[in-house]
């Protein structure tokens, strides 16, 4: 074995949707898998590093909006008899007006140390607040990108950042409304964007384009944006079919529903990811599934915001690939976007085990994993697709002590992480092979937790 190769042993791995014994896992020196030995002897398995407990690949939250990170749990009142997507989005626009980009870094570093502890190891941000409070440009238009760069550099998380175009308010609009100030971009601007951030961003950083929504762009600019990421092999992400009313206005605008004018009027293909397509038909699913690209499923904020249910059982029918992202982060546990997955399709359909009956295993745990899993190289471009050789080694290892696992029989451990609550624990954390969560908890957590109080008193105190 060469030197430059680092082994590790695990009792137990997840290796090719499923549980495997006794493995041998080998990482390059530059952070991607080299080998997987299952069934490991005994003679093998000397001089490598042993980790106390189950192994996990590590999942890529594809969708999230850091800054919302400092609303969490500060949008539950209502004074109104009517309270939707649109209301919480004016209260929502109150941190993206003030929050600075000392403040975003530091609420971006403790979410990213959060998702990290939960078992996300790359996040795709969805960034579209660019400008200074007063819409201008920063005398540095990096400003906001480098704060999530920064925060995830201090952190060790991957990241891949999407500055996202925002040119209008609404389909019949010709720009922005007074408190979208912030949101203000073009195609060129964007790319600059990318482009910059791509060059000084480091290891673990990468950049896709994403396009805020139909509402938000022309037509013009949308098929700019998407052909400039085709030609770069960039990932481009879109929010398209989240909430009725946008469906409604979609319609009165261009005589069709968003997803099914994307598909005709746009290449779409598998650099794309669809987030939310949460108000989809069937007809829908099936040709976004034709088309190669990917949904982003956001359950959490999906039921948060009372936006819906997708429709998983005519997706995964269809064959549909598709990733979680936990969006407004009201949660930062994929265990528990599973979670709520899986339930809300029980509550709508009165039957148990709805992802059970997708292809591969009767495990529905196994089978919803599998899925966000698969779906991390769709939303990132990066080779994120679990335990594999080349693919990048980001890994955990379950806290088997945790309450929730305590006398689980061991092929039923990833049922009773998602379905028995409170969350299992990961006792350590690897991005690209290294250790960036030890004990649970991260190294700087007093830090962050202060900087982050630091920045919500200064926010609403």
């Amino acid at each position: 074995m060469r030197a430059e190769v680092t082994r590790y042993f695990a009792p137990q791995a997840w290796v090719d949707g499923a549980w495997t014994q006794d493995v041998l896992l080998a990482v390059t020196a530059d952070g991607h898998w080299a080998s997987i030995e299952p069934n490991a002897v005994e003679e093998a398995q000397r001089g490598a590093v042993r980790l106390n407990g189950p192994v996990l690949p590590g999942l890529v939250n594809a969708h999230s909006h850091a800054f919302q990170r400092a609303i969490a749990g500060l949008t539950e009142r209502s004074e109104g008899s009517s309270d939707d997507f649109w209301s919480w989005r004016d209260r929502m626009y109150s941190a993206a007006l003030r929050i600075t980009p000392n403040q975003l870094e530091a609420v971006a570093a403790l979410l990213y140390a959060e998702l990290l502890r939960a078992g996300y190891t790359q996040v795709c941000e969805f960034h579209y607040l660019h400008n200074n409070t007063d819409g201008h440009p920063y005398a540095d238009p990096l400003a906001m990108s480098l704060a999530l760069v920064r925060a995830a550099q201090r952190m060790g998380m991957g990241l891949t950042l999407l500055p996202t175009l925002y040119m209008r308010s609404g389909f019949a609009a010709t720009g922005l409304r007074e408190d979208q100030r912030r949101f203000s971009s073009t195609p060129a601007s964007l790319l600059h964007l990318a482009e910059a951030v791509r060059v000084q961003g480091g290891s673990h950083i990468n950049t896709g384009l994403a396009i805020h929504s139909l509402r938000a762009v022309d037509e013009a600019a949308l098929h700019e944006v998407a052909a400039a990421a085709k030609a770069r092999g960039m990932a481009i992400h879109i929010h398209i079919a989240e909430q009725m009313q946008e469906v409604q206005d979609c319609v009165a605008a261009h005589g069709a529903r968003p997803i099914e004018w994307l598909l005709s009027h746009a290449a779409v293909d598998a650099h794309w990811n669809l987030v939310h397509a949460t108000q989809s038909t069937p007809v829908e699913l099936q040709a976004v599934q034709q088309s190669g690209a990917a949904i982003v499923i956001c359950p959490s904020t999906e039921a948060n915001l009372g936006d819906g249910v997708f429709d998983l059982p005519a997706y995964t029918a269809a064959g549909g690939h598709w990733s979680i992202g936990s969006d407004s982060h009201v949660t930062r546990s994929w265990q528990e976007e599973l979670r709520l997955l899986e339930y809300s399709q029980r509550l709508s359909l009165c039957r148990r085990n709805i992802a059970a009956h997708m292809p591969a295993s009767s495990s529905t745990a196994g089978n919803l994993f599998n899925a966000a899993l698969a779906g991390g190289h769709a939303a990132t471009s990066l080779p994120l697709g679990g335990i594999a050789p080349g693919q990048r080694a980001d890994f955990v290892v379950v806290d088997t002590a945790s309450p929730a696992l305590l006398g689980i029989p061991a092929d039923h451990l990833l049922d009773a992480m998602v379905f028995s609550s409170p969350d299992a624990r990961f006792s350590e954390v690897f991005v690209a092979g290294k250790k960036v969560v030890s004990g649970g908890q991260p190294d700087q957590w007093p830090r962050l937790a202060s900087d982050f109080v630091s920045a919500m008193q200064a926010l609403w105190g």
